[in-house]
């Protein structure tokens, strides 16, 4: 496989493991919430909202760059 084509996989999976910590940092802040410190989980949510933002044009990226199956 040549070296191009392993990008798009790389980007994947990078995308995927991002979005794993999104979830993991998601259920700390709720845990940090549920023990009194609203403030904190809520500007932990706040920095997660940029992954959010930006998850549909990864996807569409990453759909285009990948090749097909």
């Amino acid at each position: 496989m040549p070296n191009s084509d392993l990008l798009p996989s790389l980007l994947y999976k990078i995308n995927e493991n991002q979005l794993a910590l999104e979830a993991a940092i998601l259920e700390l802040s709720n845990w940090v919430e549920a023990r009194g410190s609203a403030d904190v989980a809520e500007n932990v949510r706040g920095a997660l909202d940029t992954i959010e933002k930006n998850e549909e044009f990864i996807k569409m990226t990453l759909a285009v760059m990948m090749p097909p199956e």
